[in-house]
């Protein structure tokens, strides 16, 4: 009998298990652009620690193991800024990105009042875009990241957090 993923609000305990399942995570991304020094792969320890503990953040676990993660916090602007998604490779495909998104959507509007959902993604990140729009999100914009990696910005409306699935 196989164990299911859980998706649960991420603990001090989980930031290492974070840090390293984003290392691994993000590998494909910086192949994809060519440029392994994207933010993801370069923030340190003690970062992911803090953040598991100021910012809405939630870990999919199989078992002990975290196997996805998503971090959020509410701007100045009363938007939330969901960031650094990722699944490990080998669960890919199996929903569980969108469950994460779910779960920090539900947190940050119902309890840190977030009016709106922004994230960005880089440009060629084709299976990112696909969730996001299937998810409900829409293109509002582009940045570059302080990587030099052209970013693209999505948006959807807190109200809309319920076609998360």
């Amino acid at each position: 009998m196989g164990m299911s993923v859980t998706i649960a609000a991420a603990t001090e305990r989980d930031a290492e298990q974070i840090f390293r399942l984003q290392y691994l995570c993000f590998q494909s991304e910086a192949a994809l652009y060519g440029n392994y020094r994207i933010d993801p792969l370069v923030q340190t320890l003690d970062s992911v620690r803090e953040e598991v503990a100021r910012d809405c953040v939630f870990v999919a676990r199989l078992g002990e193991e975290v196997v996805g993660s998503v971090r959020g916090r509410i701007t100045e602007d009363g938007a939330a800024s969901i960031g650094k998604l990722c699944v490990h490779p080998r669960l890919q495909g199996h929903g569980i990105g969108a469950r994460l998104l779910k779960a920090a959507e539900c947190a940050l509007a119902e309890d840190r009042g977030a009016t709106r959902f922004r994230l960005h993604t880089g440009h060629r990140s084709e299976g990112n875009l696909r969730l996001y729009r299937r998810v409900g999100y829409e293109r509002v914009g582009t940045l570059e990241g302080a990587d030099g990696v052209p970013m693209i910005v999505l948006e959807k409306q807190a109200g809309a957090y319920v076609k998360t699935a």
